[in-house]
């Protein structure tokens, strides 16, 4: 409980979060424990993510983050983006496509569950997961995207956030 509290306090002091982190990033490098978000690569993830690149930027989203990252099975990899109220957003994490489970939630600022996704192998695209999402107020969201795999303990994914892109201002005046 008292962490939950620091963490809400911290958050909402971007100075106090980068100076906590900054100090908790020196003292882990310092003992060689640091986490690290490496990348990793996948040739049918990386078709899957160009096809669904063209498709969102064809329904005119723009795409704002991405990310192929290195997975272990059965582990959130939290993923904290800032959002802007009322601004349409979609969200798509692409698994492993041997892996058994994927899922996703995502909570907001009050650490409220506001998505979740469940999908299995063996549904139509089962290793990927996409939803919209238009927040009610500019703040920093988590997503936790997750997968189980029985065969293989390291997994590859990958995530994107799209916006979509304000309408262009077709009208004109005509004398």
């Amino acid at each position: 409980m008292l962490f939950q509290y620091h963490s809400k306090a911290l958050m909402k002091r971007p100075y106090l979060l980068l100076v906590l982190s900054l100090s908790l990033a020196s003292a882990a490098f310092a003992q060689g424990d640091v986490i690290r978000i490496e990348s990793c690569s996948n040739a049918l993830i990386q078709h899957q993510v160009d096809s669904l690149k063209d498709l969102y930027s064809k329904d005119g989203f723009i795409l704002l983050k991405e990310a192929s990252v290195a997975m272990q099975s059965e582990y959130e990899l939290p993923v904290i983006v800032p959002l802007t109220e009322g601004s349409w957003y979609q969200f798509v994490f692409v698994g492993d496509y041997t892996s058994k489970l994927y899922e996703v939630r995502m909570y907001d600022w009050d650490e409220k569950m506001v998505v979740y996704q469940k999908k299995q192998w063996g549904d139509v695209d089962g290793n990927i997961i996409t939803y919209s999402y238009i927040p009610k107020f500019s703040e920093y969201h988590m997503m936790k995207p997750v997968q189980v795999n029985k065969q293989k303990k390291n997994l590859c994914g990958y995530v994107m956030l799209f916006k979509k892109a304000a309408p262009a201002n077709t009208s004109s005046k005509t004398k």
